[in-house]
């Protein structure tokens, strides 16, 4: 019997490592749990109607900025390692998400930094 006509072709076949399956990390979680938690304390702040709403409003705006902050960090880091696995498109758009977050989150807490200012009051 000839190789030819027995041959198994074994492109097709699935092999037990090679799956690939989207898992999503810890640190994602944890990550997108500080987002949500800070967007919903930031919005609480602007509904909040009494003498404590500017100090309410910083510290919201300062959570939001660390919360941002730490996504940037986190993209940062998700970009190197699909560059250097070769997903180019992958690490290009973390890197665009990266640099969003970093510029909101500089923003919260230039934002942040006033009104812990103006809290102070004059003097």
């Amino acid at each position: 019997m000839s190789r030819a006509t027995g041959a198994r072709r074994t492109s097709h076949v699935s092999r037990p490592g090679r799956q690939r399956s989207r898992r999503v990390s810890p640190g994602g979680v944890m990550l997108a749990i500080a987002l949500g938690g800070s967007v919903v304390f930031a919005l609480y702040t602007i509904t909040v109607r009494d003498a404590s709403q500017i100090p309410l409003l910083a510290s919201g705006a300062a959570v939001l900025g660390i919360a941002f902050c730490a996504l940037a960090a986190y993209s940062a880091r998700a970009t190197w390692h699909a560059g250097i696995a070769g997903l180019t498109r992958r690490a290009f758009i973390m890197a665009l998400a990266g640099g969003g977050a970093a510029i909101v989150g500089a923003g919260c807490l230039a934002g942040a930094l006033i009104l812990f200012m103006l809290a102070q009051g004059p003097g």
